[in-house]
């Protein structure tokens, strides 16, 4: 790796670059490698278990929980190293993603000081695999809705867990199918007289000592899937299977001994809320695990692509780089542009949960809500750019793409389910809208779609833009922005986030007036109203993702010291701002944004920028720092053979 690489892996590397170092330089890097040869299921799955074990000797797991709860409290550094995984294996990352951070996760954040005494150190050190039971065969997304129930018996001081149909049958539970010893089941809390209290989250057996499924627990098999082939997902029943009343995670909904039910939440959405707030660790993670696979994929095309030759220039004998071409270089390197600007918004993401997490479950309820909305904005979009960037390298690279040992393929099947778990991406980016109309501050009791119509009579988007964490970054660069539809003024980086932050401010105001005017004409029909405003609420959540990562790559350049790596940067920046407005240019021509005179430079920059990019290919992708040994695929990393050029 070259001085430039090194300058740019220091920027890109963040907060918790002493993480990432430590994993790149780890005594046996092959430990978290993928296998080297085909396994079958079961051997896979075995495979994977004992890379989990191995983990359980490392010290990220304990830096995800408190001093209190026998951690370190160092969040950030928990969910950078998970990040790392990504590298890796990504059936180990799920695995481990499983058992740290959803399991232990509910333990940790949902249970209370003797959750934390009887079940961390098991969790932790592996004694105790567990599983995360939420998703049923009849509601993924809709988890308030879940059918599962947990009813105290006050007779025994019991809850009792059941499947009452078919559509209650948890399903897609990791280390549910060969593992797991224990589920964290999210079930409907019903107390003795009968009355609901909401979905709790309480903790149940499912198999015993020997891996026999326990009395009243049918375990299915979710058998082969369309990747990460080491993780054994699985299906749950419960029939009348009692648990201890203390197995209910109680921080923020208990039963006592006479069957009362107490919350310090008198309201039971808000409550729901809460509850799924705390566990945006989760959501974390998967968007930084996906953006690691896609900087792999990225990292192994673009080193074919600078050995990789076909086709000689008519006026030389010697065959060209893949790179050598505009095509391949519109490929790659705005991809690369993007990879910057998600790894970036991710270390500023990771950081926001740092600090909301070091307050215990006491962050103000605002930090809270932003750190959702981030999240699931961060997350919908870069598990997205994994899909479609992982596809366009496995292309790029040809037939040598296509084979397994080149890992893009697998990166390809193991990466697809990301777009799906810890949130539906379109349902994710419908929560993005919201709490850009509630200005991250409104709360709705009821979480309706009326409350979010009535919300926008009185909507301003400037208000939102006003708070956002680079505000002052927004300021700055604008004021500065040239009006000029002209080759300079597209590559002024104020004019650049004045087009984006013009995007997202006029949709904002665009859904709201929609939804206030429809509220007006058909006032009873919320559902309507707000269904046939879900493409303008996604178009605008997907804007406001888009000014995040700008702001991301903006304040990293601003920062950057003056030399080699901030001018590089710039140019990344660039590529990243202005391949951005080429794909919606649509939208500015239509919106008056852009004159077709600037329509077409932002198209000639783009191609210029590529090429200005194209030798420095390789110290781009450097930068990310992934090991060989993980990158695995020699065929695409080692240079072919040189063969000489056919005579005419």
């Amino acid at each position: 790796m070259d001085d430039l690489a090194r300058a740019l892996t220091e920027i890109l590397d963040g907060r918790w670059g002493d993480v990432r170092a430590a994993l790149r330089t780890h005594e046996d890097l092959e430990r978290f490698a993928p296998p080297s040869e085909p396994l079958t299921q079961e051997e896979y799955r075995a495979h994977t278990t004992a890379q989990l074990m191995t983990l359980t000797r490392e010290k990220f797991a304990p830096d995800g929980l408190t001093k209190g709860m026998g951690g370190t409290g160092n969040f950030g550094a928990s969910v950078t190293a998970f990040e790392m995984l990504g590298h890796t294996d990504l059936s180990l990352l799920v695995k481990a993603g499983v058992q740290f951070g959803l399991f232990g996760g509910a333990i940790a954040n949902l249970g209370t000081q003797r959750h934390h005494t009887a079940y961390l150190p098991g969790m932790l050190d592996g004694t105790i695999l567990g599983c995360f039971a939420m998703t049923e065969t009849g509601h993924g997304s809709n988890v308030q809705h879940l059918e599962t129930t947990a009813t105290h018996d006050p007779s025994t001081d019991e809850l009792v867990i059941n499947s009452p149909t078919p559509g209650a049958q948890k399903n897609y539970i990791g280390n549910a199918a060969r593992d797991g010893r224990m589920a964290a089941v999210f079930a409907q809390l019903v107390t003795a007289d009968g009355e609901g209290h909401g979905v709790h989250c309480v903790l149940v057996p499912i198999r015993d000592s020997s891996g026999r499924p326990v009395d009243g627990v049918t375990i299915g098999d979710c058998g082969a899937k369309g990747g990460l082939p080491g993780v054994d997902n699985g299906t749950l029943e419960f029939d009348q299977v009692r648990v201890p009343r203390w197995n209910l995670l109680g921080r923020y909904g208990d039963i006592d001994a006479r069957g009362s039910y107490t919350s310090p939440i008198d309201s039971s959405s808000r409550r729901f809320f809460t509850m799924l707030g705390t566990l945006v660790r989760g959501r974390v993670s998967v968007a930084g695990g996906a953006g690691a696979a896609t900087r792999s994929a990225l990292t192994l095309a673009t080193r074919y692509a600078l050995h990789r030759r076909q086709f000689a220039a008519p006026v030389g004998d010697e065959e060209l780089t893949l790179m050598s071409y505009r095509a391949h270089q519109r490929k790659l390197l705005p991809a690369i542009a993007k990879s910057y600007a998600l790894m970036l918004a991710q270390n500023e993401l990771v950081e926001m949960m740092h600090e909301v997490a070091g307050h215990e479950g006491d962050a103000p309820e605002e930090s809270q809500r932003e750190l959702e909305a981030r999240a699931a904005g961060i997350k919908a979009v870069a598990t997205r750019h994994a899909t479609d960037t992982i596809q366009m390298c496995r292309e790029a690279c040809g037939g040598a793409g296509y084979m397994a040992e080149n890992r893009l393929t697998t990166l390809k099947e193991d990466t697809d389910v990301f777009t799906t778990f810890e949130g539906d991406n379109t349902v994710l980016l419908q929560l993005v809208a919201k709490g850009l109309l509630t200005e991250f501050q409104e709360t709705f009791e009821d979480n309706s779609p009326l409350a979010m119509i009535a919300f926008a009579s009185r909507f301003t988007a400037s208000s939102i833009l006003e708070k956002t964490p680079a505000a002052g970054l927004i300021a700055r660069l604008k004021s500065r922005a040239p009006s000029e539809d002209t080759d300079e003024g597209e590559l002024h980086r104020g004019r650049q986030l004045s087009l984006f932050v013009d995007r997202e401010k006029h949709l904002l105001e665009g859904v709201a007036l929609r939804l206030a005017k429809a509220a007006k004409a058909e006032p009873a029909d919320t559902f309507r109203i707000f269904n046939n405003a879900q493409d303008h609420l996604l178009a605008a959540a997907e804007a406001h993702v888009d000014r995040v990562l700008l702001e991301a790559l903006g304040s990293a350049c601003e920062e950057c010291e003056d030399g080699p790596a901030k001018a590089l940067l710039d140019q990344v920046t660039d590529l990243f701002a202005l391949s951005t407005i080429e794909r919606h240019r649509g939208w500015y021509l239509e919106h008056g944004r852009l004159t077709p005179s600037g329509s077409k430079a932002v198209i000639r920059s783009v191609g210029v920028l590529c090429k200005d990019l194209a030798p420095h290919a390789r110290t781009l992708v450097d930068a990310f720092a992934i090991p060989d040994a993980w990158l695995g695929a020699p065929g695409l990393l080692e240079p072919l053979p040189s063969t000489a050029a056919p005579s005419a």
